[in-house]
């Protein structure tokens, strides 16, 4: 079993690996978004990947989604925790709680979704796309640590760069949006059709513009809350890695039945 983590929102600088090293992995879909960081966190293996690369520098549109979950396969992860930044759509989902994601609305237009290009086709079961065991350790964690938080959500995740307009961000809500990101999918799509249980945990850094009564969304927002969820983040991380089993689970096996 070895833990992959998908960092970025401030997190994967803060994990305290022992023997880390950072290794370089090569994919059929070139290169990952950093080199991977191998190492244990409390005795446990693990691989960590910057999803946006180590300076925040790719643009969420241009992040190689295939080659990430492609590396972190390759390395040997069995399941994989996620960080991301995100937007809320609910008045309940204050910034600086995190949410741990059951559901997503894709609203992506350019991105790559799936590893099968050639002679077959994936038609991939979506109904439950967040692994429900990996979920049941984070809301577990979440209330261990007395860390406000939502213990389901659907994310809408957007093409960006750019922010939603406030009539986006209003249909959103209209449509069961709980919060909004730029990165969840395809990430989680690709994981599922590498045969690895993926949990996202969200990280709520601004109302979204649909709320008028609070000022609008600004990168410095953003960036100021994301710093303030990341020691929450770290905290989450530390308590659920050596409560993740080896296990039997249908997450690794949807692939199976899914291939024409």
């Amino acid at each position: 079993m070895k833990i992959g983590i998908i960092g970025g929102s401030g997190i994967d600088d803060k994990l305290h690996m022992t023997d880390a090293q950072q290794l370089k992995v090569f994919t059929p879909y070139g290169a990952p978004s950093e080199l991977p960081i191998l190492g244990k966190i409390n005795g446990i293996e693990a691989v960590v990947l910057a999803r946006h690369g180590a300076h925040h520098a790719i643009m969420p549109s241009l992040v190689n989604y295939r080659a990430n979950i492609w590396a972190l396969k390759e390395l040997g992860a069995t399941h994989v925790v996620a960080f991301t930044a995100c937007g809320s759509l609910r008045e309940e989902i204050a910034p600086g709680h995190m949410v741990v994601l059951d559901q997503f609305i894709d609203r992506t237009t350019k991105r790559a979704q799936t590893f099968y290009e050639g002679q077959k086709v994936c038609h991939l079961p979506m109904a439950e796309p967040f692994c429900p065991k990996l979920r049941a350790i984070l809301t577990t964690a979440c209330k261990q640590l007395k860390v406000p938080h939502h213990a389901q959500g659907t994310m809408v995740t957007i093409e960006g760069p750019r922010f939603s307009t406030r009539a986006e961000s209003k249909m959103f809500r209209m449509w069961g949006g709980d919060v909004i990101n730029m990165t969840t999918v395809p990430e989680v799509v690709l994981a599922r059709e590498a045969g690895l249980c993926y949990a996202a945990i969200a990280m709520a850094t601004d109302y979204d513009c649909w709320h008028e009564s609070h000022e609008t969304v600004t990168l410095d927002m953003v960036m100021g809350t994301m710093k303030k969820n990341a020691e929450n983040a770290h905290r989450i991380l530390t308590q659920i890695i050596g409560a993740i089993r080896d296990e039997p689970c249908a997450c690794r096996d949807a692939i199976q039945t899914s291939l024409i």
